[in-house]
């Protein structure tokens, strides 16, 4: 009898998963050790990519170990990871010259504005889908290659490896040096329409082809992994929010999920057509089978969602866990009149202004750690609305029902406002880490242990709905608001600010 259960390494922001499944797609078993989040300077935020690797390795075993599976149990593994994050490493010892860069990072700054140069922000993204930010990886390379000394000679000598995370981790489980579709197409080096690095490009940012993974589908067999996951065919690779809806099985073109995590992130299937935004949003790969034709995404991104409260446990201590968060919100009936926008490194969709800074607005001597906490909860909705909308400008047509998977949708009171200010239901499935399953598919799918995506869809199931309670009219004076209190994060980082 064939092997039916498949793992998922999830390589996040905050920490790192495995997670088993079973043909059903339903969860085996869990496993989630957290990695240090390294603040530098103001804006600069770091991973130790060796301190990452380890715990993959840990949590793969952990959930082995809870499942009662050993690896020749296993079908195939399937990675996804945080995007964007950067890392360099010696090609002969496997050792990162820096620690990696994350994606949230805002050093390249500058840098990113002298490649722009006349043309602006909108240079590249003819080729690429994207505007030129520091949330993507090429200018990331660049620094790396510019600041750790004798790194650029090493790079062109071949001596030096790029990868985000997922191609980190399958060159430690395979030995081969590869990044899937989605992954590439978050560099600002691949051409979106050739699905290849383009010389264009890589003049403009200054990373040569050297360093460069071949890129490969979301959706084949990369090869079979070594040490804990030993002979298991690791088969498949999608960034999370790709992997994401993947997982909420949006197969056809207008269906689309939010992703509550660390950030959020509204991600719309828009077929094999690359659709550009006039709306500021991002036009990505969403996935890639095998050899078939690839299928594009607009996709909305929100630098922080679940970040802002971990920020409000660890920075200022009003909560010791993020679930009680919930608790305290609930507290209070409304957010006294208290707006916070967590533009910690500058504002992501539709705003693309690095500039920016976070505020809290609308405080007076009535306000307490309840409507801080609210407002906490309410940033995560305001900015999924302002997404929403730039979602239904660029499609011609108003969302009807929001699919929303990720940690924070166990916040009912969350779930309830987001329903409220976007004015359509908010559905859950049964399975809310959707990002794992969708790597999990997608490496199932590459080695048969599902036959198609009719089969994926089959499996999903609705847990939870929330309907709107709010009135349109008290909705949109809220709307009003929070849109003052973003219009105050704009313009703080002057020329002269280190």
């Amino acid at each position: 009898m064939p092997n039916t259960h498949v793992a998922a390494i999830d390589q996040g922001t905050t920490s790192s998963r495995c997670i088993v499944f079973d043909a059903a797609g339903a969860v085996c078993a869990v496993a989630r050790r957290e990695h240090r989040q390294i603040f530098p300077r103001p804006g600069w935020v770091e991973h130790d990519a060796v301190e990452i690797w380890t715990n993959v390795q840990a949590v793969a075993a952990e959930a082995l170990a809870q499942a009662g599976l050993s690896p020749r149990d296993l079908a195939a593994v399937g990675v996804t990871n945080q995007r964007e994050t950067t890392v360099l490493w010696d090609k002969a010892t496997g050792r990162p010259i820096h620690n990696a860069i994350v994606w949230q990072d805002t050093r390249t700054d500058a840098l990113v504005k002298a490649i722009g140069g006349e043309e602006g922000p909108d240079r590249l993204r003819a080729l690429t889908g994207l505007p030129l930010a520091t949330y993507f990886a090429g200018p990331k390379i660049r620094w790396l290659l510019d600041n750790v000394p004798g790194a650029r000679a090493r790079a062109e000598a071949g001596e030096l490896l790029f990868g985000t995370m997922e191609s980190w981790l399958i060159w430690n489980l395979t030995g081969r040096h590869v990044t899937d579709v989605t992954n590439a197409s978050r560099t600002l080096l691949m051409n979106l329409a050739t699905l290849d690095w383009d010389d264009r490009l890589l003049q403009a940012v200054g990373v040569p082809r050297a360093i460069l993974p071949q890129i490969v589908s979301s959706s084949e067999v990369y090869g079979e992994a070594r040490g804990v996951l030993a002979g298991v065919p690791v088969a498949a690779a999608l960034g999370d929010q790709q992997a994401a809806l993947f997982g909420q099985t949006c197969f056809e073109t207008g269906e689309g999920k939010c992703t509550y995590g660390t950030g959020g992130f509204l991600l719309v299937n828009t077929g094999a057509a690359a659709v550009r935004s006039k709306s500021g949003l991002i036009t990505t790969v969403a996935y890639r089978i095998g050899q078939a034709p690839p299928i594009y995404a607009l996709e909305g991104s929100i630098a922080v969602a679940g970040a802002l409260v971990q920020w409000i446990r660890d920075n200022l201590g009003l909560i010791s866990s993020a679930d009680e968060v919930e608790a305290l919100a609930r507290t209070v009936e409304d957010n006294g009149g208290c707006y916070i926008v967590p533009a910690f490194a500058g504002l992501f969709a539709p705003y693309w202004r690095d500039d920016a800074r976070g505020v809290i607005a609308g405080l007076t001597g009535y306000v307490n750690k309840g409507h801080i906490a609210r407002a906490v909860l309410e940033a995560t909705a305001w900015q999924v609305r302002e997404v929403t909308d730039a979602m239904a400008a660029d499609a011609g047509a108003p969302l009807t029902r929001l699919k929303a998977d990720g940690g924070m949708t166990a916040n009912g009171l969350l779930m309830q406002f987001q329903a409220d200010v976007l004015g359509v239901p908010v559905v859950r499935p049964t399975v809310p880490e959707t990002t794992c399953l969708g790597a999990a598919y997608a490496a199932g799918l590459a080695v048969g242990v599902w036959p198609d995506l009719a089969a994926l869809r089959a499996n999903w199931r609705q847990d939870a709905e929330w309907r709107p309670r709010l009135a349109a009219e008290a909705r949109e004076k809220a709307c009003r608001k929070w849109k003052k209190a973003v219009q105050r994060t704009l313009d703080w980082i002057d020329d002269d600010d280190a």
